[in-house]
C-alpha cells in the first residue's frame, strides 16, 4: 500500500512527529499501519448524536481488527429540532459546509489514509459525505441511527407530533396538559428524528449512493446491534484503503440517480435535493434540479412512512431495512444495480441479500405501490425561474390558487398562524429566508406544523425561499429560487397578489404580468445583512443559490 500517512509518520526527519504521537499512546507499529480518521459529530445538545461518543470505541475496535490505526477527531453539529423557529436555526445549514471543511482540514493536515464519518443529525450526514468526496480518500459514512418511537395513548410519536400539537393547542383543539403529555413522551432516548425526515432520508441516500455499507443505517441508535454495525464500518474503511477504493469512483452520476430514486420511493425530505446537489458538486458530477423531477416521475412511492404515512423509521428496520428498499428498486429497474459500493460489491449484489420480514407492509411490493410516482415535484414558473420543490406525499390536491399573505420573516408568519389570522385559501409567502437572506435557509417546521395543527393543512399553501424540515407535510413549497435577497421574483410579491400552483404541470406563477413584476422590482434594494462579521457574514458572501445546492466552494 502507498500510504499518505507515511509522509507524516515515517523516516528520520519525522522523528518529532512520532515523538508527539507517542505521547498520545501510539507505538511504532501503530504508525506503520493505515491511519483511519474517525470524524465524530458527537454532541450533547441533542439526542440525535448522543451515543456516537461510545460507538466510536467500537469503530476503533473494527479498525484495529482489520489492521488499521484509528485517530478520532471532533466536529460540530446543530440540532434542527432544538433550534427550530429561532434565530439559532440559521446555523443549521451553515454547519453542513463547516462540518465538511473541518473534517477536510484535519484529514488533509494529518494525511489520513482513510475516514469513518460518524453522523446522525441532518447536516452531519451530507457534511460527512462532502468531506469524503472532497478529499477523495477511502472511507465510509456511518449513520448513528434513528430514535425509537415515543408512545402515548397507544400510538407512536415523533418530534413531528410535538410541532403539530403546538398548532393544535394554539387553535384550542387540545389542552395544555395534552400538549405537555405529547412533549414528554415523543423522544424516549438517543437517535435522530424518527420518521422519514431529513436524517433518515439522507441515511437512505448514503446506502443507495454507495458511501454507507448496505444494511447499516436502519439499525436504531439504542439497538445493542449498533455496536456491531460500528465495528463493521471500521473494518470496511480499512479494507477500502487496502483496495484503494475511493469515494469518487463510487459516487458516479448513475449512483446519484440511484440516490434520488431512493428519496422518491421513500417519500423522503425535500432537503435531499439541496444536499444531493451539494454532494454532486464535491464529486465533480453533473446533477441538475431537473434530474429530481425526471427520476421522481418514473419512480413509485413504496414506503408508508411519516410525516405523511403511517410508520416510523424503526419500522423500516423491523421490515428488513434499507436493503429491502434497494432490492425493490433494483428488481423494478428503477436504479442501476451495477454501481459499486464501499464494500467492493455492487448495489445489486448487496440488495440481493436483503432479508424481508414476513408480512411487513411498511415497504410495499412493486405490484402495489402507494403512488405510481415519487414524493418530490420540482416547480418552476414566473415566481421560481430557477425552481422550487414540494413533497407531494400525502397530498391529494393537484393545485392551489389564492391570495398572497406576505411575511418577510418566519416569526411574522408564525405569529399570524397562532393568532388565527390565516384563513382558508390563503397563500403564505415567507421570504428573505434563503441562503443569503436568512442567512442559512431556516427550516419552517414551526410554521408548517402550526398550520396543520390548526386544521388549515388542506386549504392553504405556503411557499418560501427558505426550506422545510423532513417532518413537514402539506402543501408547502420551499427552495424558491432565485431568493428574495438576490432580487428574485418572490421579492416582488405584494399582499393580495394571486399565486397559482399546478402540480401536474409543474408550475408556480405570480398572476401578474412580467412587466408588473419588473415594475415592482424597479428600485428594489436588498435589505442589509443582519450579520456584519463572523461565520454568518462569511457564509452570505460565499453561498450559491439553493438551485445549485447552496454550496460555499
Amino acid at each position: 500500500m502507498k500510504l499518505n500517512s507515511y509522509t507524516i509518520t515515517q523516516g528520520r526527519d519525522r522523528a518529532p512527529a512520532r515523538a508527539m504521537l507517542k505521547a498520545v499512546g501510539y507505538t511504532d507499529e501503530d504508525l506503520k499501519k493505515p491511519i483511519i480518521g474517525i470524524a465524530n459529530t458527537w454532541i450533547e445538545t441533542m439526542p440525535c448524536n448522543l451515543k456516537l461518543r461510545a460507538l466510536a470505541q467500537d469503530v476503533k475496535a473494527g479498525i484495529r481488527e482489520a489492521g488499521g490505526t484509528p485517530m478520532e477527531l471532533n466536529t460540530v453539529a446543530i440540532s434542527d429540532g432544538v433550534t427550530m423557529g429561532t434565530e439559532g436555526m440559521k446555523a443549521s445549514l451553515i454547519s453542513r459546509d463547516l462540518i465538511a471543511d473541518s473534517i477536510e482540514l484535519v484529514a488533509r493536515g494529518h494525511m489520513f489514509d482513510g475516514l469513518v464519518c460518524m453522523v446522525a443529525c441532518d447536516k452531519t450526514i451530507p457534511g460527512g459525505g462532502m468531506a469524503l468526496l472532497r478529499t477523495n480518500i477511502p472511507g465510509v459514512v456511518m449513520y448513528g441511527g434513528t430514535i425509537m418511537p415515543g408512545k402515548w395513548q397507544g400510538k407512536d410519536l415523533t418530534i413531528q407530533d410535538v410541532f403539530e400539537a403546538v398548532g393544535a393547542n394554539a387553535a384550542g383543539k387540545i389542552s395544555d396538559q395534552e400538549l405537555k403529555d405529547i412533549e414528554d413522551h415523543s423522544c424516549p432516548g438517543a437517535g435522530a428524528c424518527g420518521g422519514q425526515y431529513t436524517a433518515n432520508t439522507m441515511a437512505t441516500v448514503m446506502e443507495l449512493l454507495g458511501l454507507s455499507p448496505m444494511g447499516t443505517a436502519a439499525t436504531p441508535q439504542e439497538d445493542p446491534f449498533k455496536k456491531d454495525v460500528a465495528r463493521l464500518c471500521g473494518r470496511i474503511a480499512v479494507e477500502a484503503v487496502k483496495r484503494d477504493l475511493k469515494p469518487r469512483s463510487i459516487a458516479t452520476r448513475a449512483a446519484f440517480l440511484n440516490a434520488i430514486a431512493s428519496v422518491a420511493a421513500t417519500g423522503g425530505s425535500t432537503n435531499a435535493v439541496l444536499h444531493l446537489l451539494a454532494l454532486a458538486h464535491e464529486a465533480g458530477v453533473e446533477l441538475d434540479i431537473d434530474d429530481f423531477q425526471k427520476i421522481s416521475e418514473k419512480t413509485p412511492l413504496l414506503c408508508n412512512l411519516k410525516p405523511a404515512g403511517k410508520y416510523v423509521a424503526y419500522d423500516v428496520h423491523k421490515a428488513g431495512g434499507i436493503p429491502v428498499i434497494a432490492q425493490r428498486l433494483v428488481e423494478g429497474g428503477y436504479v442501476d444495480g451495477t454501481c459499486m459500493t464501499v464494500t467492493g460489491r455492487t448495489l445489486a449484489e448487496e440488495a440481493a441479500e436483503a432479508k424481508e420480514a414476513e408480512g411487513q407492509d411498511v415497504i410495499h411490493a412493486l405490484s402495489n405501490p402507494i403512488k405510481k410516482s415519487g414524493g418530490l415535484v420540482i416547480l418552476k414558473g414566473s415566481l421560481a425561474p430557477e425552481g422550487s420543490v414540494i413533497k407531494v406525499t400525502g397530498i391529494e390536491r393537484k393545485g392551489h390558487r389564492g391570495p398572497a399573505r406576505v411575511f418577510n420573516r418566519e416569526e411574522e408568519a408564525m405569529a399570524a398562524v397562532t393568532e388565527g389570522k390565516i384563513k382558508e385559501g390563503d397563500t403564505l409567502v415567507i421570504r428573505y429566508e434563503g441562503p443569503v437572506g436568512g442567512p442559512g435557509m431556516r427550516e419552517m417546521l414551526g410554521v408548517t406544523g402550526a398550520i396543520v395543527g390548526a386544521g388549515l393543512g388542506e386549504s392553504v399553501a405556503l411557499l418560501t425561499d427558505g426550506r422545510f424540515s423532513g417532518a413537514t407535510r402539506g402543501f408547502m413549497i420551499g427552495h424558491v429560487a432565485p431568493e428574495a435577497a438576490k432580487g428574485g421574483p418572490i421579492a416582488a410579491v405584494q399582499e393580495g397578489d394571486m399565486i397559482a400552483i399546478d402540480l401536474e404541470k409543474g408550475t408556480i406563477d405570480l398572476d401578474v404580468s412580467e412587466q408588473e413584476i419588473a415594475n415592482q422590482l424597479n428600485g428594489w434594494q436588498a435589505p442589509p445583512s443582519r450579520y456584519e462579521s463572523g461565520v454568518f457574514a462569511k457564509y452570505c458572501k460565499l453561498v450559491s443559490s439553493a438551485s445549485k445546492g447552496a454550496v460555499t466552494g
